[in-house]
């Protein structure tokens, strides 16, 4: 088994390539075991949807392990660059982290970020210390112009957000991840185990997912599989898979020469 590497993003360092969501769960004692299951050592939370501020009601907060895992917070819900820088310095301020998931969303129907905003908010919260990992659409000019304005990484979506419908467009992907010098984390869209491995095999970083897990029928067991299809997926990725040949096909065994 090969020496496990480190993901870094920016000044930060992750032993999981798997990041993963902390919403939809059907109770909190459902997430803590799924994050476990996960392998995951990084672990995003909506910003807008947790209690900052009254310690006396329950907070998803009082069930991480800030230990265990590092916090990734995220703008989710925010649809203007003021909402969204507003978001990223809220987390700062209340000790979440200085590394911040940027979204700024476009459209209301299919969650799709509004690039020019996305990239505006990037260049202004780079200048006051974040470490931004930007949600972004599968577009490569605006994945090389958020490398750019100083992204730390950048994670162009496989699918619309809890879609389920797995990379759409592999070309996309590969050619940011091709022509990027930044990481690259595939972000949204992941239904299943198989979805997780295709990105890896394809060479991303890594891959950060809520709902395929969270609304899976056993979220913990899925946890699990998407750990494992992470961990395999980069491995072949790193092995270097045989090319492709539709018509100049081999025996596995031949009768003669010699095994090279």
């Amino acid at each position: 088994m090969t020496k496990k590497e480190i993901l870094k993003i920016g000044k930060y360092e992750f032993s999981s390539r798997l990041l993963v969501g902390t919403g939809k769960y059907a109770t909190f004692k459902l997430m803590t075991e799924a994050l476990e299951a996960s392998g995951t050592d990084c672990v995003t939370v909506a910003v807008r949807r947790v209690n900052l501020t009254d310690q006396s009601k329950e907070s998803l907060l009082d069930y991480i392990d800030r230990k265990k895992y590092k916090i990734l917070p995220n703008t989710a819900a925010c649809y203007t660059v003021d909402e969204a820088v507003r978001t990223a310095r809220l987390a700062r301020e209340v000790g979440l982290s200085d590394m911040i998931k940027l979204e700024v969303i476009g459209d209301q129907q299919t969650l799709y970020p509004d690039l020019t905003a996305l990239i505006e908010a990037t260049k202004i919260l780079v200048k006051e210390g974040f470490t931004v990992l930007p949600y972004t659409s599968d577009d490569l000019i605006t994945a090389l112009r958020l490398e750019d304005a100083g992204a730390a990484c950048v994670m162009p979506l496989g699918a619309p957000i809890g879609s389920g419908l797995g990379i759409m467009n592999l070309h996309n992907i590969q050619i940011i991840i091709n022509r990027l010098n930044v990481p690259v984390i595939v972000d949204a869209g992941v239904g299943t185990a198989s979805d997780v491995a295709i990105a890896m095999e394809l060479g991303a970083d890594g891959v950060l997912l809520n709902t395929g897990i969270a609304l899976a029928k056993n979220p913990v067991q899925m946890a699990q599989a998407m750990k494992l299809a992470c961990e395999a997926g980069r491995l072949a990725y790193l092995s270097g898979r045989i090319p492709k040949k539709y018509f100049e096909a081999s025996p596995s065994s031949p009768e003669t020469g010699k095994i090279k």
